[in-house]
């Protein structure tokens, strides 16, 4: 069992800091903004990438991944492997090791309690953990003395590092959240607003969809990081206003995820204040088809639930067609440029992992009309297909942002040339992408046909992504509609082929399941519709340093090493 990893310690980043930090705080305020507003800072409670950006700023995993994907300790004093006997050779544990000397922003101590009880909060059956896939196969989890964690697996885990490895699964106090388990998870506003965390920055004030301030950990491990002594993340707004206030008015440090059409960014740039940095990760963006009923005519906690499945997108054949009506090389071009590209696949990358499966590249409004046909959906008077007293009349929801706006327009017009009517509909991103399982507008919720958005998963371990689509994880009522199986996409098969891959050893064996799991999503039911595999992209000011954009961990990984460019 072979991993790369590597070491970052204190003077790890002299490549991206060129420039030495004489103290913390030496170089001001900081400011970066979020058109996407977050809505919590506690990731276990949103499965958003905005919250997780956020908390990251704060809150800490014990381990990290790199812009090139490889494994990095963060609280843990080195990645265990097999060679150093944190991976048991029956690989049914895992024990790590902590820091010495780590302290919570509070000045408390760090410690393996700590860790256990986070996961414990998280894999509580009546939590609604947002990050519950990175738990699949975790049997328990003890301390076995202050600084050493141990994992224990149902069975062998080829690959042990997901639980507590990336910014969606950071360590929270247990001093702070041990009344906020179970049901109460979303009730602790203060603790969700306000973590205590072991990150370079402290939360100071957080105003749910608007503005998060901090200021600089005291207590934070390298007595000369973070560089700047507080830092303002603005939310709201859209990606053209978030851009043009750093590349344009010099208002803002760095603008995240920067989602604007090309030519648009390259005016921007022009201005000479900043630029837009973009990697590739694993970022796709896709529709997902609700598989469940989301008829208003259904009591508010029996819409988009497995006990009802969709009137007419149950049916394999109107999935397809939907699917094959839609041209993903003109959404790439007008939508991402040379950042994106065409793509079938729901997991891209690694490519062991990505499916050879093109099919799907090429448009074909004529097969889809007659797979329709076949399938005895008759075209009506409208124009609308209809089969039983069903008509094909879809709701597509995805959030305010000027390139999706612009894929609703074309794919409705594709729709509409196979008979699909299609209503369009757009949420601000702070509520669709919110946690707030009140709101009937979220992802979670989906009190609609289809939705699209994109979301990501750290390093180079697929499965804890594939494991989302299970039953049992879908949102409901029972979770508090915290579940990640948006498309309730619900499939024995699938299931059982999971098990498999959490049991496979050899790589090569693993990333063959792993494509066969991504292609029983997408090319086989059609649950998932990708369109484009997009590079993360963000604005930074040209005064800012030490940037290193991030596609498979929080983008801003190394916000302790950010500074001032002096002039």
């Amino acid at each position: 069992m072979k991993l790369k990893t590597i070491m970052l310690g204190a003077a790890a980043t002299l490549a991206l800091a060129p420039v030495a930090m004489a103290e913390r705080g030496a170089d001001g305020a900081v400011n970066l903004i979020l058109w996407q507003a977050p809505s919590t800072m506690n990731p276990y409670l949103s499965g958003g990438t905005k919250e997780m950006v956020a908390s990251s700023m704060t809150l800490e995993p014990l381990a990290g991944m790199t812009p090139e994907g490889e494994l990095f300790p963060r609280l843990a004093a080195e990645i265990p492997t097999l060679d150093n006997g944190g991976i048991a050779e029956d690989l049914k544990s895992v024990t790590w090791k902590l820091k010495e000397g780590l302290k919570w922003s509070d000045g408390t101590p760090l410690t393996a309690a700590d860790v256990v009880f986070t996961g414990e909060y998280c894999m509580d059956p009546e939590g609604g953990c947002s990050q519950l896939a990175k738990f699949e196969g975790v049997d328990s989890m003890e301390a076995v003395d202050d600084l050493t964690v141990k994992i224990n697996f149902t069975q062998a885990m080829p690959d042990p590092y997901s639980a507590f490895v990336g910014s969606n699964t950071p360590i929270l106090q247990k001093a702070q959240f041990e009344n906020c388990k179970g049901a109460n998870a979303p009730t602790c506003t203060d603790q969700n607003f306000n973590p205590i965390g072991t990150g370079p920055f402290r939360v100071t004030k957080f105003l749910t969809n608007d503005v998060i301030t901090f200021e600089a950990n005291p207590e934070y491990r390298d007595p000369a990081k973070p560089a700047f002594a507080t830092a303002t993340l603005k939310g709201g707004g859209d990606a053209a206003a978030a851009a043009r206030a750093v590349m344009e008015t010099g208002e803002y440090d760095y603008a995240w995820n920067t989602q604007l059409a090309p030519d648009v960014i390259a005016g921007m740039e022009a201005g000479g204040k900043g630029k837009v940095s973009a990697a590739f990760g694993s970022l796709v963006e896709r529709l997902h088809v609700n598989l469940t009923d989301p008829s208003s005519s259904l009591p508010p906690d029996e819409r988009s639930t497995l006990a009802h499945p969709h009137p007419f997108l149950s049916d394999p054949a109107v999935r397809k067609a939907l699917s094959m009506a839609i041209d993903r090389a003109l959404l790439t071009e007008i939508g991402y440029g040379a950042s994106g590209q065409p793509t079938c696949n729901y997991v891209p990358a690694p490519e062991a992992w990505a499916s050879p499966n093109t099919e799907c590249l090429t448009q074909d409004i004529e097969g889809a009309n007659a797979l329709l046909e076949e399938a005895g959906w008759v075209k009506g008077g409208d124009g609308i297909r209809a089969k039983d007293g069903v008509r094909l009349s879809i709701l597509y929801q995805t959030s305010v942002n000027a390139v999706r706006q612009d894929f609703q327009a074309l794919i409705k017009q594709w729709w509409s040339e196979i008979g699909v009517e299609t209503e369009l509909k757009t949420v601000d991103a702070s509520v669709y992408f919110g946690s707030d399982p009140g709101s009937p507008d979220t992802i979670q919720k989906f009190y609609a046909d289809i939705e699209m958005y994109a979301d990501n998963f750290e390093g180079g371990n697929p499965s804890p992504y594939l494991a989302k689509w299970t039953c049992a994880k879908a949102p409901g009522p029972d979770n508090q509609w915290q579940g990640e199986n948006m498309s309730r996409y619900c499939d024995e098969e699938y299931e059982k082929l999971l098990a498999q891959l959490n049991q496979t050893v050899d790589p090569t064996e693993r990333g063959q399941i792993g494509q066969k799991l991504n292609e029983m999503l997408t090319k086989e039911s059609n649950a998932i519709i990708p369109l484009v595999y997009r590079g993360t992209a963000s604005a930074h000011a040209n005064s800012l340093g030490g940037v290193a954009l991030n596609a498979w961990d929080s983008e801003i990984w190394n916000v302790a090493d950010w500074y001032r460019v002096k002039e």
